[in-house]
Parts: structure tokens; sequence; C-alpha cells
């Protein structure tokens, strides 16, 4: 069972305008459990949206692909497979992320997968998670790829998704029939990725 349990329909008048907004346009689930979740602190919901709009909107400077692989290394460092597999699902396919690289989102250390340019956002995912600081290394490797703007876009949406993680996680939002499941390792159970782990 749920921490927090989410609304559900029917909706008041207000939730339904709440959830429509938090929801793509002609989105072919009803509203997931994480927004239905938010949606019960109405003044938090409405201030978590405008930045949740702005990293997955044509605002951001990041492309697709880079956002997803942050997003799912975010979401694997952080154990949450309720996003991650949402995201997978979501937007995996139109990012380009080929299902090697969807496990790698979640595989210890720095998969042989990678180029030069993501692997530098796994390390950067990495870093920050483990130390809350970016190497000066790691900084110039990022900046040969990209702008000044766009790494402090990168910067935000680490700390974004370590947000929505930690809220589905502490609220024990429950997983999406239809979302994926982190990759199993050799013994059966999934774990999340650790940057020292052997690769």
């Amino acid at each position: 069972m749920p921490r927090v349990v989410p609304l559900t329909p029917p909706f008041a008048p207000e939730a339904e305008r709440a959830l429509a907004r938090w929801m793509p346009p002609g989105a072919a689930v009803p509203p997931i459990a994480l927004f239905r979740t938010i949606a019960k602190h109405e003044a938090l919901g409405a201030a978590m949206l405008e930045l949740g709009r702005f990293m997955l909107g044509r605002q951001c400077a990041i492309g697709l692909r880079e956002r997803e692989i942050v997003i799912d290394r975010v979401c694997a460092r952080c154990d949450c497979e309720y996003e991650w597999g949402v995201h997978v699902v979501a937007f995996g396919a139109a990012a380009g992320l080929s299902e090697a690289e969807i496990a790698a989102t979640h595989a210890p250390g720095v998969a042989a997968v990678w180029g030069e340019r993501e692997a530098a956002l796994v390390e950067l995912v990495d870093q920050l998670h483990d130390s809350g600081h970016v190497g000066d290394a790691l900084w110039q490797r990022l900046a040969r790829h990209f702008d000044e703007r766009q790494r402090l876009e990168l910067l935000v949406l680490c700390g974004w998704y370590h947000v929505i993680a930690y809220f589905a996680n502490g609220a024990g939002v429950e997983r999406e029939s239809w979302a994926r499941r982190f990759p199993e390792r050799a013994d059966g159970a999934a774990r999340p990725a650790a940057a020292g782990d052997a690769r």
C-alpha cells in the first residue's frame, strides 16, 4: 500500500484541472499515480509544475536523448524504479535509447555503450549523487559538448529528478502496471547502480 493514497476518480473539478496540466496532451493513459499523489497538495503541486514543465518542455536547451539519459540515471541511482520505469516507456523510444543503453542507465559504473558525450552525462549524475560536487576535469569535458546554459540546466535536471525520486520513494507511490522494471542482476535481485561497483 502507498504511504500517501493518491487521488482516485471521480476527481473534484480543481483536481481534474491540476491533473490535466500535469499530463501531456493526448496522453494514452489516465493520470499517473505520481501526479495523483502530488495533486493532494495543491500549492506544492502548482510550484512543482512550473519547473517540471520547463525541464521537459521546449524551453529546455538539453536535447531529448541527453535529458532522458540523465533522468534515467538519476532515478536508477536513487533506486526509484517508479520514475525510471515510467520514463523508459514514455520517452525511451523517442529519445532513441536502445535496450542496451536503457540497461546501462541502471548498470554500475560507466558502461561501454556510451560515447564520450553520453559518458560525461552519466559521470555527472554519479559525481553529484555521490558527493554533491562536480570535479574540474569532468566540468571541462562537459564544456566540450554543452554550452554554459546547458550545463546549468543539467545541474538543475539532476537535482529535480532527485526531488521526484525522493517524493515517489518516500510517499510509496506504487508502480504503474505498464511501466518497466529495473533490469535483473545475475542474483535475481534488482538494486540501484553504484558508481564504485565493478563494471
